[in-house]
């Protein structure tokens, strides 16, 4: 038979080839000239051809047929044979192939070959391919050449006893003696391999974790002594030394330290000397900070420290790669949530990142951007992100939409039902403008009702600081509501939101008697629910005409707190909760059945008020102390303490006030919401109230028992000059 056609030439043949058609002719013809030599079992063109095969292999082409020949060569006693009988091994052989039995012989004699090439030559197959069986019979030939002195050796055998550990974890032990002095060895590549051995090792077991930790001072040198040398050019990647090798001793530092106390303060000082030191105008020195980075923020690191990562990937979100500014916000995304404050201050960066060009840097700049909202910037953020999802791409728009949600959900509403009162104006305008333009979507309708019903006084007052505020008469407002409860879009719990929003407006509009119609009308609306509160509404209009009333979305609870006449009030205001009350006159009233009057205080100051028994009825006993806080004269302190002289607990207590502008309360939590029976124990509670303008205090002398009841539950309520509304719910055996 002719010579057949060297590699070089076969290469050149092919990539003349025009089309993929003339190429698949070339290949065929090729493989059908190389079965017919493997036939006649050419040993003088074996290697040939099995390099023009793995060629082909390698462009795509089925070469499965040559994986006898490639165990012929490497049975072969010629290196050049070995070396492509083995490169054929590595890529036409995998664990499944039942040749492995062969060459589980050839490999252990090349192992203990006297040429330290064709030992390297065995160990690069069998850290490549060597199947679990291969492993168990050889791990014992790769533990030997750990040990030996040949630098070339011992970092391949260091690479296949990686191979070895994982597909045999339980020979990890085996290795363990030969990894003493693996960091002593000054051969870089030998280092190198010997750190990836040691990190997988401690990966995959605890043991050795614990084991290892004891070599973090050695890792912190070399480490150390690759940043301090100077210019080695057999290591330097752009100016800096090693950079592969200090890579994966960050990522072996990174598993010592995390979750210990001793081998993370071992290296805090080397890891903020190479996030000082490193040069970051080459991606090589990207690549070192970036590890720096992750090690910082998984060990237990000083706080200085983590700040100091944060900042790195700070100035990644500023670089012109997009790559590292993808990296930057991944980074900062998972650390968004231990290191928050950090975070914040390069919120303006992270919010211009939205407007990157680039799909995957925008889409983590608005993950980001929703980790990093909070009560005290939501409004910036949400300004931002609105605009953000006006202007998105329609993949952003369901994800951004529910972002927004979620955080309304989580800061908005805890804003409007406490102090943040410059947001009410703006939100209830907002809320009723977009009632104006759709009320199809009824969770928005519910939440505007609830808004207007809230602080319509602020929709009418024309007062708005984020916006030009509407114009808009009380009539207007009520004319919306009213349309809620006769739409065909709006369901029942929307009609009930709208009643209830209806109602609270008699506490701040002066169309009474308007709502009073409008109330009256559903007490014969054929939906339950809403007749019920309609006839619960209408019962206490026509029965206390004078109150203030403080109503809940909550179909469950009402709370009632009558307004007394009153000239000077007891302030329960507190802390950072304003909580404003309307005030209305009632002429005073002697006690009725189902209170008494209290005689509590006349024009004595506070430090002259004895205890007193505020209430005294059905086994339940209030009593009120009162005394100054002494670093400050204007907070005067009241303590309550709920005593029970029944036979059954009294569950659910809760203590309730509200009082004008001008004070400030601060209502601490009970000592319990239970009321132990038979005198056990009392319930206290602690209302500090500060009275900034030196109002003198005192307390009306009138109180009175409102019984409400609603469905299976009794509320009984006990009110104050207006100010003050103990609630308790007792259970049913009282």
């Amino acid at each position: 038979m002719p010579a057949p056609i060297r590699l070089r030439e076969l290469i050149r043949t092919i990539r003349t080839a025009r089309t993929q058609a003339e190429e698949r002719e070339m290949i065929q013809k090729e493989c059908a000239a190389i079965r017919s030599s493997f036939r006649e079992e050419d040993n003088t063109y074996r290697c040939r051809n099995v390099a023009k095969l793995l060629y082909m292999h390698m462009l795509g082409y089925p070469a499965h047929f040559g994986q006898l020949e490639c165990l012929k060569l490497i049975a072969s006693q010629k290196f050049t044979d070995k070396r492509i009988g083995y490169l054929g091994a590595m890529l036409l052989l995998d664990e499944r192939q039942d040749v492995h039995l062969l060459m589980t012989n050839c490999i252990k004699n090349d192992l203990n070959h006297s040429t330290q090439y064709v030992q390297g030559l065995a160990l690069c197959t069998l850290g490549c391919m060597g199947s679990s069986e291969m492993c168990r019979d050889l791990a014992g030939e790769v533990e030997k050449l750990l040990k030996t002195s040949n630098s070339y050796l011992r970092k391949k055998a260091a690479l296949c006893a990686v191979h070895v550990i994982r597909k045999v974890p339980e020979l990890m032990e085996m290795f363990l003696p030969a990894t003493k002095n693996l960091l002593s060895e000054k051969n870089h590549g030998v280092l190198h391999t010997s750190v990836v051995l040691l990190t997988e090792m401690c990966e995959r077991s605890p043991d050795m974790l614990t084991h290892f930790r004891k070599l973090v001072p050695q890792l912190v040198r070399i480490l150390k002594n690759l940043i301090m040398s100077g210019y080695s050019p057999e290591h330097d990647v752009s100016g800096i030394s090693d950079p592969f090798l200090q890579v994966r001793i960050l990522r072996l530092l990174r598993i010592l330290g995390k979750s210990d106390d001793d081998s993370s303060e071992a290296m805090n000082d080397i890891l903020a000397q190479v996030a000082t030191n490193t040069e970051t105008s080459k991606n090589v020195g990207n690549a070192i900070l970036y590890e720096t980075v992750l090690t910082i923020m998984d060990i237990k690191s000083e706080s200085g420290l983590r700040v100091l990562a944060i900042n790195i990937l700070g100035r990644f979100l500023l670089n012109n790669d997009k790559n590292i500014r993808y990296v930057a916000l991944t980074s900062l995304l998972k650390t968004v949530q231990t290191d928050h404050n950090a975070v914040q201050r390069h919120r303006s960066t992270i919010v211009d990142c939205l407007k990157d060009l680039d799909v995957s840097i925008k889409r983590r700049a608005m993950e980001l951007s929703f980790a990093l909202v909070n009560g005290n910037n939501i409004r910036g953020m949400m300004k931002e992100l609105l605009y953000f999802l006006d202007s998105c791409d329609p993949e952003f728009k369901a994800d951004c939409a529910s972002g927004v949600f979620l955080a309304a959900e989580k800061y908005v509403w805890v804003c409007l039902n406490t102090s943040c009162v410059e947001m009410h104006a703006y939100t209830v305008q907002r809320l009723y403008k977009a009632l104006l333009d759709d009320i199809s979507q009824q969770p928005l309708v519910q939440v505007a009702s609830w808004c207007i019903g809230e602080y319509g006084d602020l929709l009418v007052s024309g007062q708005c600081e984020e916006e030009e505020p509407i114009q808009v008469t009380e009539d207007e407002v009520l004319d919306v509501l009213e349309g809620l409860l006769v739409s065909n879009l709006s369901t029942p719990v929307t009609r009930g939101y709208a009643l209830t929003a209806i109602m609270k407006l008699s506490t701040r509009f002066s169309s009474v008697n308007r709502i009073k119609k409008v109330v009256s009308i559903y007490g014969s609306s054929i939906d339950v629910e809403l007749q019920q509160r309609a006839v619960e509404y209408n019962a206490l209009f026509k029965k206390y005409d004078h109150m203030s009333l403080l109503a809940n979305l909550g179909t469950q609870h009402l709370y009632l707190c009558s307004v007394l006449q009153a000239n000077d009030l007891l302030d329960l205001l507190g802390g950072n909760d304003v909580v404003p009350v309307i005030q209305t006159t009632l002429p005073t009233k002697p006690a009725s059945a189902g209170g008494e009057l209290l005689d509590l205080l006349g024009d004595l100051s506070l430090s002259g008020i004895p205890p007193m028994t505020a209430y005294n009825k059905n086994g339940l006993k209030i009593e009120f102390t009162f005394e100054r806080s002494n670093p400050n004269p204007n907070i005067s302190v009241i303590t309550i303490h709920a005593s029970n002289s029944t036979e059954a607990d009294m569950t659910d207590f809760v203590f309730q006030a509200a009082v004008p502008k001008t004070f400030q309360l601060q209502l601490l939590s009970p000592s319990s919401n239970i009321v132990p029976a038979l005198n056990q124990g009392n319930v206290t509670q602690v209302i500090r109230v500060l009275n900034p303008q030196k109002v003198r205090l005192s307390v009306v002398s009138q109180a009175r028992l409102l019984p409400v009841s609603r469905k299976s539950s009794t509320f009984h309520s006990i009110t104050w000059s207006g100010t003050c509304c103990l609630t308790v719910k007792p259970n049913d055996q009282t």
